[in-house]
């Protein structure tokens, strides 16, 4: 019993509640489709509407496409990422760009410096190191339980 009690509290220790989280695009088309949607139905009920709704459409036309997020600024100074360069994955530091350039360090390790080529890295394998709040919720009502566990057996 012990054992098992001990390995548990040993493995829970090595659990972090930060995780390396990819940045989601927003999908633009998708809500687009849906609003579009929505117009037609409103032009078919009545002409007043549909002129506002073509008014509308057309400012939406005017407003510019946001444009995708060069690696730069993904990769800004000091940021713990974990990134791809040609096939191998790296958990490093951001230190800073020099020209095209991104010279890093690796996380548990700021004597050693490494350097890549923009071009290097893969683009879309960057991941930001983020708190996650499901995996520190499961942790706490795991240790909550484990205290009533101990608890329940002392009284026991």
């Amino acid at each position: 019993m012990r054992k098992n009690f001990y390995f548990i509290i040993i493995s829970f220790s090595l659990v972090s509640c930060y995780t390396y989280q990819a940045k989601k695009q927003v999908d633009t088309t998708a809500d687009n489709k849906q609003e579009s949607k929505k117009r037609q139905t409103l032009v078919n009920n009545t002409a007043v509407k549909a002129e506002n709704l073509k008014a509308e459409s057309q400012n939406m036309k005017l407003q510019p496409v946001s444009a995708p997020v060069s690696i730069q600024e993904k990769l800004a100074s000091n940021k713990n990422v974990k990134i791809e360069v040609d096939g191998k994955s790296y958990k490093v530091i951001v230190d800073r760009w020099e020209s095209d350039s991104l010279v890093v360090h690796p996380v548990h390790n700021s004597k050693k410096v490494l350097k890549f080529h923009k071009n290097q890295i893969n683009a879309e394998k960057i991941a930001e190191k983020r708190f996650s709040q499901p995996i520190a919720d499961i942790i706490t009502v795991v240790a909550y339980a484990g205290i009533g566990v101990a608890i329940w057996a002392l009284v026991k």
